[in-house]
């Protein structure tokens, strides 16, 4: 089965993508490329295209609603990680249903994950 937020992607062109700047300072550790982002503030980043009045992050590749994935997926942001689609660990999400909603597709829901048997 295809990850549904691999057919999504409403969740990098809804949101601003705002983080530590030190995220993308790779003498810090960060991974998250700095010539993608830009200043928001003195303590913070945005991912580039995330604050347009239809927001579409830089790093998103493909067509929301369609097929559409990360460009940047093992360097994106924390905020980025933290994002959880509805239902796959066994709980709604706000923030995804919101981006979904946003771009006029139906919320995920229980049946939109696989359930495997004990012991796979």
């Amino acid at each position: 089965m295809l990850h549904p937020c691999l057919s999504c992607g409403a969740c990098c062109a809804f949101f601003r993508v705002a983080f530590h700047w030190s995220e993308a300072d790779a003498s810090l550790g960060g991974v998250v490329p700095p010539e993608l982002t830009e200043t928001l503030d003195p303590h913070r980043l945005v991912m580039r295209g995330t604050q347009a009045s239809r927001p579409r992050c830089v790093a998103l590749q493909g067509v929301v609603g369609e097929a559409a994935h990360c460009g940047i997926y093992e360097r994106r942001p924390s905020v980025c990680r933290e994002v959880e689609p509805s239902w796959e660990f066994g709980r709604p999400s706000a923030q995804c249903d919101k981006a979904r909603l946003g771009h006029g597709l139906p919320v995920l829901t229980p049946e939109d994950w696989p359930v495997t048997a004990a012991g796979d």
